[in-house]
């Protein structure tokens, strides 16, 4: 399972406040969430993104309340990957759950610029940087995991679950 995309640049301590405002959390649907993904950071982003992009940001993304609006808007506009060098506990396993990949690597979070093209092996945690090319390592996720991220998050894992036994 891979990554590629064109990427967003972001800084320290994005919260949740600003990957989805509280004036949209009347609804859960994630097609009216994506529509407002980040616009108190940068109000130009749901027009820019497209499938497959990736978020790099800074250290404690994620952090504020424990909304799982926010990894669910950002998975629903088409980021394939968020690369950061540390994650919110409670956004990191909302993310998960949800079936949003996220990397934690602080080399790449430094080095790779806004606009750079890159592609994540969540296989092996390599992340390169196919405008500079350069190469970093993150830790890559566990098979179980993968397999929750693979199933679309841990609701449609446990239904892959089911249907075997």
């Amino acid at each position: 399972m891979n990554a590629k995309g064109k990427v967003f640049k972001y800084g320290a301590n994005v919260d949740t406040d600003v990957i989805i405002p509280a004036r949209y959390l009347n609804t859960a649907d994630p097609k009216e969430l994506a529509k407002h993904c980040m616009e108190d950071i940068d109000e130009t982003f749901v027009n820019r993104v497209s499938v497959g992009d990736i978020i790099v940001a800074g250290p404690n993304f994620g952090c504020g309340s424990s909304r799982e609006h926010a990894p669910v808007a950002i998975k629903a506009c088409g980021i394939s990957c968020v690369i950061a060098p540390s994650f919110a506990r409670i956004f990191y396993r909302n993310a998960i759950n949800m079936g949003l990949a996220i990397m934690e690597c602080k080399e790449a979070s430094e080095k790779i610029n806004d606009g750079d093209e890159v592609e994540v092996d969540f296989g092996t945690g390599l992340i390169r940087d196919l405008t500079q090319g350069t190469e970093f390592t993150a830790n890559p996720f566990p098979e179980f995991i993968r397999k929750i991220i693979e199933a679309d998050g841990l609701v449609g894992y446990i239904a892959t679950i089911a249907q075997k036994a």
